[in-house]
């Protein structure tokens, strides 16, 4: 699958013009999508019900508790981002959302929230997130429902003409750590 992550969010003649792009022009399987400005701005990409729509939730820069972490009518943010998603946004059964590796207690509060639903945690490699927390807090019932992402830890493995096979032998080193921790 191609994710393109580019955290999409504009009015909706334009966000219907980054969908098109996303899932036609680029022909990604699902697309990354930032919910602040509401619901108008992420129908287009929802609509599109045989791709995937990831929503930021509670991701893994340091900064992002900035706001993420408001407290609104007795919930953080994020923790509305997360029933939204569940409950109102998903009609087509094509949301995910970004939790971040680097925040292990949202990751499972989230995963309480929204127990069927697929997440993307970026944040294990260069961010340090803890994977064995990651696999342990964010799998689903089933022990599947992530996308773990480590972006810097593997493309930038190596710098010299070796770095594809160092890439390689990075992105199968994580992929063993996440199965060792797995039931």
């Amino acid at each position: 699958p191609v994710i393109l992550d580019v955290k999409r969010a504009a009015i909706r003649s334009t966000a219907s013009m980054y969908a098109k792009e996303a899932f036609e022009r680029y022909n990604a399987d699902a697309v990354t999508v930032n919910p602040y400005m509401g619901f108008d701005t992420l129908k287009p990409f929802l609509d599109h019900a045989d791709r995937g729509v990831i929503i930021l939730c509670r991701t893994s820069n340091p900064n992002s508790g900035d706001l993420q972490n408001l407290v609104c009518d007795g919930k953080m943010v994020y923790e509305h981002v997360a029933e939204l998603a569940r409950d109102k946004w998903n009609y087509n059964g094509n949301v995910a959302l970004v939790i971040g590796a680097t925040y292990p207690e949202e990751l499972r509060h989230v995963r309480e929230l929204c127990p069927e639903m697929t997440f993307l945690v970026p944040g294990v490699g260069a961010q340090g997130g803890d994977v064995q927390k990651v696999v342990e807090f964010g799998c689903d019932k089933s022990g599947h429902g992530i996308v773990i992402n480590s972006s810097r830890g593997i493309i930038y493995a190596g710098k010299g003409e070796d770095f594809a096979a160092l890439a390689g032998t990075a992105a199968r080193e994580l992929r063993d750590l996440v199965n060792s921790f797995r039931d």
